[in-house]
């Protein structure tokens, strides 16, 4: 078998963290987020998501040490999730097969609502936030604009339940990384 990880990214609302658990049940491999790992920083430093993304903005040694801790995550029998990791891997020629995972802001919006709870208005404002916060930080500290990414599978889940989307991921991912090690 050929070892290869398997990295999903996509913007906050999306699935990706649903769809990553999923998978890495079904195909048994270690699941690893970014998002859980900076969100529990965050909690960790007593900030806020919010807060600990304003900080990101001003200190670049988070995400590098972020980042560089997915990246030693990185393996045939993992399934790593986040924004960019499945570009890290690549720049490195560390083997990737890249899925994304979108949906329109109103859907992810709804889903962020579902999960944290909150006020509409308040959660697309702290989304378009986290979006315009990363993708600033991605550009600068890496070069990366999240508009120019590739991936091997792109899946657009405004319509889609969950299990539509496993379905659809599974359809797309080679045989030989579906096999159990």
């Amino acid at each position: 078998m050929t070892g290869v990880t398997l990295s999903i990214g996509g913007p906050p609302g999306s699935g990706k963290s649903t769809l990553g658990r999923t998978l890495a049940k079904i195909l048994d491999r270690e699941y690893v987020s970014a998002g859980e790992i900076f969100r529990a920083e965050a909690a960790r430093r007593k900030l806020s998501l919010a807060d600990f993304g304003a900080l990101a903005e001003k200190d670049e040694r988070i995400d590098l040490a972020l980042d560089n801790e997915m990246i030693s995550r990185s393996g045939p029998r993992q399934l790593l999730e986040g924004r960019i990791i499945g570009e890290l891997l690549a720049r490195r020629r560390i083997p990737v097969f890249r899925i994304l995972i979108t949906a329109d802001e109103a859907t992810r919006a709804a889903r962020i609502l579902q999960r944290d709870g909150g006020d509409r208005t308040e959660v697309l404002a702290r989304m378009r936030a986290r979006e315009a916060s990363e993708s600033q930080r991605y550009l600068r500290y890496y070069g990366i604009d999240l508009a120019r990414l590739e991936y091997e599978v792109a899946i657009d889940a405004t319509q889609l339940d969950p299990g539509q989307v496993v379905l659809r991921t599974l359809e797309r991912i080679p045989e030989e990384w579906k096999e159990r090690a």
